[in-house]
């Protein structure tokens, strides 16, 4: 199954840019199947694709974040994408 985790961080630049490149090795080292990910051009969120057996797997990685379990997510979801 192909998700897409979108995500918006609150507004704290000085934590959001300390844990930045945890969040990104993060989701790089798992090296899931279909991974494209990256920051909005405001940097106020961003979106990742990935592939994942299950919705429960894709909630388990969302939920693991460092964003978010550093409590730098303001608002997110995590939607199955069926991609034509």
């Amino acid at each position: 199954m192909r998700f897409v985790y979108c995500y918006s961080i609150k507004h704290d630049p000085t934590a959001v840019r300390e844990i930045a490149p945890e969040h990104a090795t993060y989701w790089r080292d798992f090296l899931l199947p279909e991974y494209l990910g990256g920051p909005f051009a405001d940097r106020a969120g961003g979106l990742i694709c990935f592939e994942a057996p299950e919705r429960e797997r894709a909630a388990e990685l969302v939920s693991a974040d460092p964003f978010q379990r550093h409590g730098l997510v303001d608002h997110s979801w995590l939607k199955v994408w069926v991609p034509e």
